[in-house]
């Protein structure tokens, strides 16, 4: 490929929320651009996570390569610094080989990672985030909020109480290094050069139909086994405090096998966490810039034509 044919050929995202069929579309894209997908989800790329995650199993891959996906223990915190290191160089080598890459997924915090790319960063400290998980759920977001105030009032007058995770990676960083994140922020280094080349395509189905394959999915999930995947994970010394674990449905069947809810509780606090993310996971994505909306569902014939059509290969 000429040095030409890699500036204008585009790096293609489908985002969206859970349930919306990105990967159906993502797959279809593929076949027609000549393309790899890079998985673009936070729990996808975690090994014996399986149940709850919506990995496309390889036989219904259609014989599109699938990239980041399956590849970390379920005991290890994969980072979106991590995820965006990782997906520039999969992006490369896509690209080397003549092809397209097609980021699928719905974490938006992922993407931005790509897009922004973040200061250089030490290792999770783990012990420290445990302290800082435990004090926030005795205590709640506010007093994080407040301690960073204190420590970081520049960082902490950007976020709000709610943001939580942010609000306690910054009170990580600062606890660890003695440094501010808004001092860090100001040395972020620059956009890499396919982030002008980037199309991000969002799903928007209909809310009603949306909130009901939620819903129907999770009760799949738990009749497919979900309890005993986690018993085994458990058993096998993968930490209940996880990232992995951390995943929706799975953190409420530690809770169960706890004895901190009952199993029909699990079920339906699933439900509704998965659906209250799928409304956060919009309200992200509108808020990116240059996303280019669909609305419907990924598998609709009519929504993978639309977006054929805007990348010009009708």
């Amino acid at each position: 490929m000429s040095p030409d044919a890699k500036t204008e050929r585009p790096v293609v995202a489908v985002v969206g929320p859970t349930a919306s069929g990105k990967s159906d579309l993502g797959i279809s894209l593929a076949l027609r651009l000549g393309g790899e997908v890079v998985n673009c989800d936070s729990v996808q790329v975690y090994r014996e996570i399986e149940i709850a995650t919506a990995k496309v199993p390889p036989l219904e891959r259609r014989g599109v390569p699938h990239h980041l996906i399956d590849f970390v223990p379920p005991h290890y915190t994969y980072t979106a610094a991590d995820w965006a290191r990782d997906a520039l160089a999969c992006i490369e080598e896509i690209e080397a080989r003549g092809r397209t890459a097609l980021l699928v997924g719905g974490t938006g915090f992922y993407l931005r990672a790509l897009r922004v790319p973040f200061f250089e960063a030490p290792p999770t400290d783990a012990s420290l985030r445990r302290r800082l998980v435990t004090l926030r759920e005795r205590r709640g977001a506010e007093h994080l909020h407040g301690l960073l105030r204190r420590l970081d009032p520049e960082r902490a007058a950007r976020l709000k109480p709610r943001d939580w995770s942010r609000v306690q990676r910054a009170l990580e960083l600062r606890l660890q290094t003695g440094e501010k994140i808004s001092t860090r922020l100001s040395q972020r280094p620059a956009p890499p050069p396919h982030a002008a080349r980037l199309r991000v395509f969002a799903l928007r189905p209909p809310r009603a139909e949306l909130y009901r394959r939620i819903d129907l999915r999770a009760e799949a999930h738990f009749r497919s086994g979900l309890v005993e995947e986690v018993r085994g994970l458990l058993a096998r010394g993968v930490p209940a405090e996880s990232s992995a674990l951390g995943a929706h449905g799975y953190r409420r069947v530690v809770e169960y096998l706890r004895g901190a809810r009952s199993l029909e509780g699990a079920v339906e606090q699933t439900k509704l966490d998965v659906r209250h993310y799928a409304k956060r996971q919009l309200t992200w994505f509108r808020r990116e810039p240059g996303v280019e909306w669909v609305e419907g569902f990924g598998e609709d014939p009519r929504v993978r034509e639309e977006v054929a059509r805007r990348l010009g290969l009708e």
